[in-house]
């Protein structure tokens, strides 16, 4: 168990890639071996990206390697790089539980209305579904490692 909720983004990331792999491998034999197309496949694929993208970023969260320009953070003293530090984390923080938000507001407003997907026809919040959980994940993710950060070196 503890191996899923440590891993869990990388085990849904390894999934879904090797879904779409899949997915992409008999669309092109299909479409290459017959005279039918796979198209519907792109819908899936299209939203396996999108998935793949916020599962990725809770990944890199964790890990520290998110996008991060540090050339004027090394270059202050240790007290203010500190409190820098402290603010980039609750401004990221901030902007990533608006996107959770936002992502669960546009989830609500996909079920209410009853969209269908474009190709395969199936309720259109069907793919907007892991996206709030996948942005709170990235939250959670961030935390931790801002958490460490912080502890490990207090001075930044």
């Amino acid at each position: 168990m503890r191996f899923i909720l440590r891993d869990f983004e990388k085990i849904v990331c390894a999934v879904l890639f090797l879904g779409m792999t899949l997915l992409g491998f008999a669309n092109v034999l299909v479409r290459y071996g017959s005279n039918f197309s796979f198209a519907a496949t792109e819908e899936i694929l299209t939203n396996g990206f999108l998935l793949l993208t916020v599962f990725g970023a809770a990944i890199a969260a964790r890990r520290g390697e998110h996008l991060a320009v540090t050339l004027i953070h090394d270059l202050l003293p240790k007290r203010v790089a500190q409190v820098v530090f402290v603010l980039s984390v609750v401004l990221s923080v901030g902007l990533l539980a608006a996107s959770a938000w936002f992502s669960w507001e546009s989830l609500m407003n996909l079920m209410d209305n009853g969209m269908r997907s474009y190709a395969l026809g199936v309720p259109a919040w069907w793919y907007q579904a892991a996206l709030p959980f996948g942005f709170a994940l990235v939250v959670i993710r961030y935390l931790q490692h801002a958490a460490e950060v912080f502890w490990a070196k207090p001075d930044v």
